[in-house]
This record gives C-alpha cells, sequence and structure tokens, in this order.
C-alpha cells in the first residue's frame, strides 16, 4: 500500500480537503508532529513520498520552530532516496530552504487570495497548468528569496512565487489546497497563534468560494499524481535485516 508521510506543524493544519483525494486513491498517510516532540526522522524510508505541511511562523523563528534543521536533514533524506517532497505554506518555504534559498522574517503574515498564473518556465507543467487562472488562497509567514537557477512555475497577481520545482521530484506550494474554512476557524482558536488582522476576511472568501476550491484540489491532487508518478510504490527499506546463517559452521 502507498503511504505518505506528513510533517504537520500545528494541530489545526492537517491534510484536511487533501484526505479524499487520497481515500480515493488507496493511499495512506501518517502524520509526525514535531510540535508536541516527536522524532521528525525516525523511520521515515517506510514511506513513498513526504509532504511538510502548514505552520503559524516563519522558518527562520527557530524559537518557535526548533525542529526546521532536523526537517532540512528529512528533506536531503528523501531525496537522496529519490522520492517527492511536497511542501505547503511553511513547507514549501522548507523546500525553497533546502533548495539553496534564504529566509526572511518578513511579512509576518502573507495571506491572500490571489489569481494563480503559470509563468514561462510553468508552461506544460502539470502542476502550474492545473492551477492557471484559478482563485487561490496563498497562507504563509514570512519568505523566502529563491536561488539561482530555482525558477517560479506559478506567480500571484504581483508576480511574486507561489509554487516552485527546485528538482523533478520536489514541489513547494505557497497557495494551500489542504484548507477547509473550517481549518482556518481552528487557526484563529489556537491558544497564542498568531493570525491575520484581515482572517476574518480570508475565512469568508474561502467560504463562498468552497465549491470551486474542491475542483481546485482535486486538479492540484491529480497534477501531482501525474508529474511525481505518486501512485508508484517505492520499495521500502526491510525494518530488520536478514542476514543467511551458514548451518553446517
Amino acid at each position: 500500500m502507498i503511504r505518505f508521510a506528513a510533517v504537520q506543524h500545528t494541530f489545526s493544519e492537517f491534510f484536511g480537503a487533501l484526505e479524499p483525494q487520497f481515500e480515493a486513491r488507496d493511499i495512506g498517510f501518517t502524520y509526525i508532529r514535531p510540535v508536541a516532540g516527536q522524532d521528525v526522522i525516525g523511520s521515515a524510508m517506510q514511506f513513498d513520498a513526504l509532504w511538510l505541511l502548514g505552520g503559524a511562523y516563519p522558518v527562520s523563528d527557530r524559537e518557535h520552530c526548533p525542529w526546521v534543521d532536523e526537517e532540512l536533514r528529512l528533506i536531503a533524506i528523501f531525496r537522496k532516496a529519490r522520492r517527492p517532497v511536497i511542501g505547503l505554506g511553511f513547507g514549501a518555504h522548507l523546500v525553497a530552504l533546502a533548495a539553496g534559498g534564504t529566509a526572511r522574517t518578513q511579512p509576518e503574515h502573507d495571506a491572500y487570495w490571489t489569481t494563480a498564473s503559470a509563468t514561462d518556465a510553468g508552461r506544460g507543467d502539470p502542476l502550474a497548468d492545473a492551477v492557471d487562472g484559478r482563485r487561490v488562497l496563498v497562507m504563509a509567514n514570512g519568505s523566502i528569496a529563491l536561488p539561482p537557477g530555482v525558477e517560479p512555475l506559478v506567480a500571484d497577481e504581483a508576480g511574486r512565487w507561489i509554487a516552485i520545482r527546485p528538482d523533478p521530484l520536489a514541489y513547494g506550494l505557497l497557495f494551500r489546497p489542504e484548507l477547509k474554512p473550517g481549518m482556518i476557524e481552528d487557526m484563529v482558536m489556537e491558544e497564542n497563534r498568531p493570525v491575520p488582522e484581515h482572517i476574518g476576511a480570508l475565512i469568508e472568501e474561502a467560504r463562498e468560494r468552497w465549491p470551486q476550491t474542491q475542483d481546485t484540489t482535486g486538479r492540484v491532487v491529480a497534477a501531482l499524481v501525474e508529474a511525481l508518478d505518486l501512485m508508484q510504490e517505492r520499495h521500502k527499506m526491510p525494518v530488520f535485516a536478514i542476514r543467511q546463517v551458514d548451518s553446517g559452521q
């Protein structure tokens, strides 16, 4: 059975709207929660792909996100093993950082609805084609300056990157196909979590656009499955090494 690992950085940000898409494809998943003290590396090679989910702080905020270096190690492990890595929001920043990007603390909140546009570099890419011209919700904190050689696949209305593919098996999406309106509401309820001042307006538009957003989410998953061959079960490392013993000695 195909199984994904998902690093969950806050309790309100999980696979959400992606879960039915995975269940329809008979894909299982396991959450790894560093925010609850869980080991990030663990049995990483028992999974076919790695997802890095959203977060409440910039990746540069090591006080609130002390596990960032471990996640960068995890990305390196999956890349070395030739297994897909997909980052959403905070996770997209980790993917960009792992590719050589530079982390910045500002803006404190980068949350807005925008019309996605495939760039010249993104033409023909399944993910870029899937969201081109569609309304999407971008939500992250801080920003990442992309390194030389990494071109945006998708840009927002201001021309800023909202999707990258730094190598054939990795994507970073600043727009959030997994977010349901109720998940954004739960962010507001999280104790001591900083949220944008206009969070109410974001939730209202999320409710209004929910039918279209569900369609976009389906298109995004289908595109990622195609681009990353996510339906391929990767060879799993054995839990125990088996060594033949010569009974004649």
